[in-house]
């Protein structure tokens, strides 16, 4: 298995990985504001090929502080082809972002997502680092790893970007 950048011709399998993974269109949607969005980053856009196949994708995509000119990382959505599943993808998807992140100088990366997944990454509570989420987001889904550049002087609210709010 390979994980690589997304090109162009990858977007219709992702769409249609993302798609089926979550059982809806919302977070396919999601995935295109994201890529039209001044928060894509090209290369935190990543697919797992196995066989010349799409078979997963993870992106990472900036997020703002509230009152701050700081941007952070935020990993998702996070697809996987339901019948690959459970098979090792995903978390090679985590593994290679997260690596690239931290070449990249970023200094952590934030999740919403499931509180017993995320932590075999290295994932905890984002609010025990002063990282508070968007209302309505609970607290033990809203985590962050910390990455090489890490400073503990970066707190606040995070503002989820427009493209976080399209419709299903």
């Amino acid at each position: 298995m390979l994980v690589r950048p997304e090109a162009p011709a990858d977007y219709a399998a992702i769409a249609a990985i993302t798609e089926a993974a979550f059982g809806k269109a919302r977070e396919a949607r999601m995935v295109e504001a994201i890529r039209a969005s001044d928060g894509f980053v090209p290369e935190l856009s990543l697919v797992a090929e196995d066989e010349a196949e799409i078979v997963g994708h993870i992106l990472l995509s900036y997020v703002s502080l509230e009152e701050d000119s700081r941007r952070l990382l935020e990993l998702g959505p996070i697809s996987v082809r339901p019948d690959r599943q459970r098979t090792g993808i995903g978390g090679a998807l985590v593994r290679a972002a997260l690596a690239i992140a931290d070449e990249r100088g970023e200094p952590l990366v934030l999740v919403l997502g499931h509180p017993s997944y995320y932590p075999t990454f290295g994932f905890r509570p984002a609010s025990g680092l002063g990282i508070v989420p968007p209302d309505g987001i609970p607290d033990e889904a809203w985590m962050a790893i910390t990455l090489s550049a890490y400073r503990p002087e970066l707190r606040g609210r995070v503002v989820f970007p427009p493209a976080y709010s399209v419709e299903a």
